[in-house]
């Protein structure tokens, strides 16, 4: 699927979302602007006839080769970002979801340079995308909320 990114005419909606495993989080670092070198969530841009959970799952499969199971939607993150006339660079509407880890060892590739099982308590020693530390206390909480 080809998308215009840079001065889109509209926003863009992407989902991404948070692995939970054994009181850890799967993060990826970006490997392409904006952000690139950073941890974040595995993600990408929702597809047509795709709901968001289906894009967030798709995305997590491509990226690192893990399967999940959706818990929930954690909370929707704008990225804007304009250049230096002003003008809208970049506009994405994220959509965090929160998910358990079903099967797959998670690896590198062409969207994820290194890939991480990291501890919630330390995310402030990495270098993250913003609201990061945000999005994955929301889905911690929601994972409390589900029945065993």
């Amino acid at each position: 699927m080809s998308v215009q990114r840079d001065y889109p005419a509209n926003p863009l909606l992407a989902a991404s979302i948070c692995v939970l495993r054994e009181g850890r989080v799967l993060l990826a670092t970006r490997t392409r602007p904006p952000m690139n070198h950073l941890y974040t969530l595995p993600g990408g841009l929702v597809e047509p006839g795709e709901t968001l959970a289906e894009a967030a799952l798709r995305e997590l499969h491509e990226e690192v080769g893990v399967t999940a199971r959706i818990l929930g939607l954690v909370c929707p993150i704008e990225v804007i970002e304009h250049d230096d006339d002003g003008a809208v660079r970049v506009h994405y509407v994220i959509c965090a979801h929160a998910a358990q880890w079903v099967a797959g060892e998670p690896r590198t590739g062409p969207e994820a340079g290194a890939v991480i099982w990291a501890d919630p308590e330390r995310l402030a020693e990495l270098p993250t995308t913003p609201h990061l530390a945000r999005i994955v206390e929301g889905a911690i909480a929601l994972a409390r909320q589900q029945p065993c």
